[in-house]
């Protein structure tokens, strides 16, 4: 199947989504495990706080530090596939993270965990740009949205088992568990990805960016920790005006050594295509406004409400299922209408419900809780894939795998920062309106207060981005791959004359 898919697809013969179900399957169960175990620590996190009699500001970097370690070896990617196969690094990394997972269940204190889920990330990174690159090489024409719409709903299974899964090990088992669940799905991962996936062929490479790669791990963590710390404790502290200088004195650095490289790790000259850059600033917009709120809503119904991990993962069932429906809904109709249209509904969809659960109370009815989380499912569903899809038809076909990398590092970080600003902003609103004394220095009356204005927060960026995607046009491929041409001949031009 796979060498029929990559044969017909060389010989520019027609190819169906039915031809490239089998691949499609192997990429799928490898990005399953990596968000199933995003998924599961998220819920399980308010246990792990209690478990390692630690602080949510120190067990969120179980997240945060898996998120940057993701960002941190994305961008060897297009590299690596490059120089080595796609099959054969992505196949590397599955087992990596098989092993980073069992790692982690041997954790004994919050700074073993914190290392462990770091080596997972690493071992993760290159899994969903790699898969994504893979797949979307292998597409038929004019169905691109259908394919990625049936990527996605897949891959929803994991945010729909991981919860109820995590709830449920951690309330009736143990901890553990929640990360050696992994090695069954990794082993899975590893073996039908040696049956399916197609052998694509290598390319001549440059020598690696050490020093971009250097300079984007100490950007993207020094600006996560910049923002942390100036959410939790004040944005003029020595802690938060440190990483945020470091972090953009680096990001500045990285990106001119990145545009001065004829093959950068990260191809950042897609960014003069303004059907690129409209994409995927709504796209960090999205991932900021959904992510950051997905993480606190566990929280949220475990330590203000009440309820026990398992039924946490329950209760946010609704959430994840109604992604998988609106999913390929989405899909299909990207190939129809575009993304504008989608998005600006997805991101509407999304505002309504975050300001839904602002509201939220100690006495509000469960049913107006899961609402809420059933309408984020149907925002993430119709608009998520519909902007990420679009973010990849702007950029011009032969660079897929230098943009992907891109992409992906792009949003680890953004959902990053999202972690890190909305978990500061939540403890900096806590502690406001206990000195306010307008709930008489009641804790839960106040937490309950922080929360609303987190979300209030989160609604009004998901506003912020349905507006911003007005802009957003039907990409102008071949007008894109016309000036990527353009721009890399004066590059070459350039770096000859200064020789």
């Amino acid at each position: 199947m796979a060498k029929g898919t990559q044969q017909a697809a060389v010989a520019g013969q027609e190819v169906t989504i039915r031809s490239i179900i089998a691949p499609l399957l192997a990429v799928i169960i490898g990005m399953i495990m990596v968000i199933l175990d995003s998924t599961i620590v998220n819920v399980a996190l308010p246990g792990l706080v209690t478990t390692f009699d630690s602080t949510l500001s120190t067990m969120q970097w179980t997240i945060t530090g898996y998120t940057l370690a993701l960002s941190a070896v994305i961008p060897l990617a297009g590299w690596m596939t490059d120089r080595f196969g796609a099959k054969r690094i992505y196949l590397f990394t599955i087992a990596f993270f098989t092993l980073g997972s069992l790692l982690c269940s041997l954790a004994q204190t919050p700074e073993q965990l914190i290392i462990f889920r770091i080596i997972q990330g690493i071992g993760g990174g290159m899994v969903a740009p790699i898969g994504m690159a893979m797949i979307f090489k292998l597409a038929p024409p004019g169905r691109m949205g259908a394919v990625m719409g049936v990527l996605g709903v897949p891959m929803l299974l994991a945010p729909a088992l991981g919860p109820i899964i995590s709830g449920w090990l951690i309330e009736f088992a143990s901890w553990h568990w929640i990360f050696l669940i992994n090695l069954p799905v990794g082993i899975i991962g590893v073996l039908v990805g040696l049956r399916y996936l197609p052998n694509v062929e290598r390319k001549t490479v440059p020598s690696l960016d050490i020093i971009g790669m250097i300079l984007g791990p100490i950007a993207f963590a020094s600006l996560a920790y910049g923002v942390s710390e100036g959410g939790r404790v004040s944005w003029t502290s020595t802690e938060a005006l440190t990483g945020l200088i470091v972090g953009g004195v680096a990001l500045i650095l990285f990106i001119i050594v990145e545009l001065r490289q004829k093959q950068p790790l990260l191809e950042l000259r897609v960014f003069r295509s303004s059907d690129f850059t409209r994409g995927i600033v709504i796209a960090w917009i999205t991932q900021i406004a959904m992510f950051g709120a997905i993480v606190l809503i566990p929280y949220f119904l475990q330590s203000i409400r009440g309820y026990s991990s398992f039924h946490t993962g329950l209760i946010m069932l609704p959430q994840a299922l109604a992604a998988g429906i609106f999913m390929p809904i989405g899909g299909r109709l990207f190939d129809k209408i575009g993304a504008r249209p989608l998005v600006m509904t997805g991101l509407t969809t999304i505002t309504v419900a975050l300001f839904l659960l602002s509201q939220v109370t100690l006495d509000t009815k469960l049913f107006m809780v899961m609402l809420p989380l059933f309408l984020i499912g149907s925002g993430m569903g119709l608009s998520m894939m519909a902007i990420n899809t679009h973010v990849l038809q702007s950029a011009p076909r032969r660079l897929v795998s230098r943009v992907t990398p891109l992409t992906t590092a792009a949003q680890q970080v953004m959902v990053s920062f999202a972690v890190a600003g909305l978990t500061g902003y939540l403890s900096t609103k806590i502690a406001d309106h206990m000195a306010a004394g307008d709930t008489s220095g009641n804790l839960v009356s106040s937490s309950v207060n922080a929360f609303g204005d987190t979300f209030f927060l989160a609604a009004c960026i998901a506003a912020a981005g349905a507006v911003i995607a007005i802009i957003l046009r039907k990409p102008k491929t071949n007008a894109a791959e016309e000036e990527m041409k353009e721009n890399a001949e004066k590059a070459d031009s350039a770096m000859m004359m200064g020789h």
